[in-house]
C-alpha cells in the first residue's frame, strides 16, 4: 500500500471524531489491526474506518468493549455476521428489557419523591422501612 493512503491517528481520530487515545485503546483490546509502524508513528489505512464504525454500530446498541471485542474476534472466522449479531443481540435485549423496567420503577420513584411534603428524611423512609420489616417478619 503506498504511503500517501496511509493517516496519522491525529487524522483518523479527527475525521472518526474520536481521541487518539480512543484509536490506541482500541488496537490494545484487539478491536482494530494494530497500526503500520513508520519511524515510531502509527498509520493506519481506510480500513480502519469499517472497524470503527462497526466498533460504534455494537457500541450505539448498548454493547460494552467487551462484548464488542467478542462480536469481533470471539467466533469462529466461517461463522457469518448475521449469527454473530444475533448470538450478542439475544442476550442485550433481555438485559435492556431488565434495564428499562428498573428505569421505569425510579421514574415512578422519583415521581412520588418530587410530591414529597416531608420534614425530615426519616419521614420519607419509614414506609419503607415498615414493609421491610413485615417482609423479614413474613420470611421467618
Amino acid at each position: 500500500m503506498e504511503d500517501s493512503l496511509l493517516m496519522s491517528i491525529g487524522d483518523v481520530a479527527a475525521q472518526a471524531g474520536l481521541r487518539p487515545s480512543a484509536l490506541r485503546y482500541y488496537e490494545s483490546m484487539a478491536l482494530i489491526r494494530p497500526a503500520r509502524r513508520v519511524n515510531g508513528r502509527r498509520l493506519y489505512d481506510e480500513s480502519v474506518f469499517e472497524a470503527l464504525a462497526i466498533i460504534r454500530l455494537a457500541q450505539d446498541a448498548g454493547f460494552t468493549i467487551a462484548e464488542v471485542k467478542k462480536l469481533l474476534n470471539g467466533f469462529d472466522r466461517a461463522t457469518p455476521a448475521s449469527a454473530r449479531w444475533h448470538s450478542l443481540a439475544v442476550k442485550k435485549h433481555s438485559e435492556m428489557v431488565r434495564r428499562i423496567e428498573d428505569a421505569q420503577r425510579m421514574k415512578l420513584l422519583l415521581e412520588k419523591l418530587m410530591t414529597c411534603r416531608c420534614e425530615t428524611l426519616g419521614q420519607c423512609v419509614r414506609p419503607r422501612l415498615i414493609q421491610l420489616d413485615r417482609g423479614a417478619r413474613r420470611a421467618s
